[in-house]
């Protein structure tokens, strides 16, 4: 019989976030994978335990997820950790938790801290749909065509940012989305010197430049999704039939067009089929 692999959060900061259930099942299962061994052996220290351990990281996933499987098939129960928070949100993990679905291995969820959900409720911003964007490139003009492919998201959007590129990853941001745009940093979350600010992106750039918000440690970025409508909601059909007879079909087209974002000539004959229905 296959054993279990436990996907385990673990705190980002504070201790006391381990919740009873991660600290009994890290002291119980038959091994840890971690993403820094020296990391996790200070929490287990930490908690009293002394599961052993074996490294899981980007360097290693291939060669390590292998072993795992084997390790998880012949019964054994294994606990995946990252470094802080939830694994596989922006840290391995990925590769091992596929191939144990796909050999039949049980995957246990094992809920607790999660910097993404922690920025996210003390943003102030719209929590009903969001979309999580990790870490931006750290190269200028990648990071640039990114967030430019992002201006017309209309979801809250949460990033992780180092405290290297914080400032340029602002101003940037403020660039692209407009220095208005509601915005929040998290720094340092659950920990001695956390600091959470709610601003403006351009209130947020002119905290950064003139030190009232500290540029040292991690980065949680919430920023407001666009309040425009996107182009490809708007109701083609409907608008088709509300300007027909209006105006002549090519110049409909044109407006459609325009609007929408859709092909001239597709709409034209859009509209023609729409007309030639109602006539029937």
């Amino acid at each position: 019989m296959s054993g279990t692999l436990y996907i385990v959060a673990t705190p980002i900061g504070n201790l006391e976030d381990l919740t009873p259930r991660a600290r009994r099942i890290l002291a119980d299962v038959d091994l840890i994978a971690a993403e820094d061994t020296r990391h996790t052996g200070r929490l287990l220290s930490h908690i009293g335990a002394k599961t052993p351990q074996t490294p899981l990281h980007d360097y290693n996933e291939s060669d390590a997820v292998e072993a795992l499987l084997g390790r998880l098939g012949a019964g054994g129960s294994v606990a995946l950790v990252s470094d802080a928070g939830t694994p596989l949100v922006s840290d391995p993990g990925y590769r091992l938790v596929r191939d144990a679905l796909a050999a039949g291995i049980t995957v246990v969820p094992v809920p607790g801290p999660s910097a993404v959900i922690a920025g996210l409720s003390a943003a102030g911003l719209p929590t009903d749909r969001f979309t999580f964007e990790g870490f931006l490139p750290a190269k200028r003009a990648a990071r640039a065509e990114m967030l430019k492919a992002l201006a017309r998201e209309p979801r809250t959007m949460v990033f992780f940012e180092s405290v290297h590129r914080i400032r340029d990853c602002i101003r940037d941001m403020a660039s692209v989305f407009g220095p208005d745009r509601r915005a929040f940093i998290g720094r340092e979350l659950t920990k001695l010197h956390e600091h959470c600010v709610a601003a403006t992106l351009g209130g947020l750039d002119s905290g950064l430049d003139d030190g009232s918000i500290v540029q040292k440690g991690e980065f949680v970025i919430v920023v407001a999704g666009t309040s425009e409508t996107p182009m490809s909601s708007i109701d083609a059909d409907r608008l088709l039939v509300e300007l027909a007879g209006r105006l002549p079909a090519k110049e409909i087209a044109a407006i459609a067009a325009a609007v929408t974002g859709k092909r001239k000539n597709a709409l034209y004959a859009r509209l023609i089929e729409l007309t030639d229905d109602d006539g029937a």
